[in-house]
């Protein structure tokens, strides 16, 4: 039976939130991320646990069908893979922070400077765009102690909360991109592959639909109706049902949460009662 091999990052925050991801797919697996290889017992899947670094290599070079890895990784390592799709999980920025004393007026600040990094190839893609001539210091981990024990003048890293340059005394000024997880795939899997693959995007797409959206539900009066239904957001026209008491309805609708957040005012102005927002564990769209 045909399995597709899929990599994700052994541990770390990365790596939860992949597991996650295939658990609310329905994707149950037999062991953890201590062992190399784990495999599914419901679907034709293979997960790989594997160092962040490697990975876009094992996909291109075919070790590896599909991977969930974070964007600013594929970006920096210019690999030959195909994008699938956008996971909106492990939201990160790779971005150049100073210490936090100086004070900083435009990407010229960074002329002749000295520049921390473990992102060579996206930095240097970044200086010669801008016309900046800095030299570049390479690490692997901790990059931003380089300015506190005088390696650098500056770093280039990828920025979450920015807790951790806080710590060092630096400060995020100048973001070169966003990043967010993404699912890659090697560009030449064969047909039966590309059938699984189309299967894991499509319980993937369920998933996060349903993180986005919310089910709402809410009661009004029978001359309100058509007011209300003008303001709540929605896929489609809301479904109304008439209730016990006469000249009152329920209306049920699955609307994007941030729309509703916008217009919950509105809708109680308008009439509006018993609101209730419930989650969706799967959205087929």
């Amino acid at each position: 039976m045909t399995k597709l091999k899929i990599a994700i990052q052994k541990n770390g925050r990365l790596n939860e939130e992949s597991l996650a991801l295939l658990k609310e797919c329905g994707i149950c697996t037999n062991n953890g991320n201590e062992q190399l290889l784990a495999q599914s017992s419901n679907f034709p899947l293979e997960i790989l646990n594997l160092r962040n670094a490697d990975i876009p290599r094992y996909v291109e070079e075919n070790v590896a069908d599909v991977a969930i890895i974070g964007e600013n990784t594929i970006i920096e390592t210019q690999s030959n893979v195909k994008k699938l799709m956008d996971l909106r999980f492990s939201r990160c920025r790779v971005s150049i922070a100073i210490p936090k004393d100086e004070t900083f007026d435009g990407l010229q600040w960074l002329q002749g400077k000295r520049i921390a990094t473990s992102y060579p190839n996206t930095l240097k893609e970044f200086l010669d765009r801008n016309n900046i001539q800095a030299e570049t210091q390479v690490i692997s981990g901790s990059v931003e102690i380089a300015p506190a024990i005088g390696l650098a003048d500056a770093i280039c890293d990828i920025v979450s909360s920015g807790s951790t340059l806080f710590k060092n005394g630096l400060k995020e000024v100048y973001t070169l991109f966003s990043s967010t997880a993404i699912l890659i795939a090697n560009p030449n899997l064969n047909e039966e592959k590309k059938a699984i693959v189309e299967q894991l995007i499509f319980r993937m797409q369920s998933v996060l639909a349903a993180k986005r959206n919310k089910y709402i539900l809410l009661n009004a009066p029978e001359e309100k109706l058509e007011n209300i239904c003008n303001i709540l957001p929605g896929i489609k026209s809301p479904t109304i049902m008439p209730l016990h008491e006469k000249g009152w309805y329920s209306l049920h609708s699955v609307v994007n949460e941030d729309q509703f957040w916008e217009s919950i005012g509105s809708l109680k102005a308008a009439g509006a009662e018993g609101i209730l927002v419930i989650p969706i564990e799967k959205m087929i769209e």
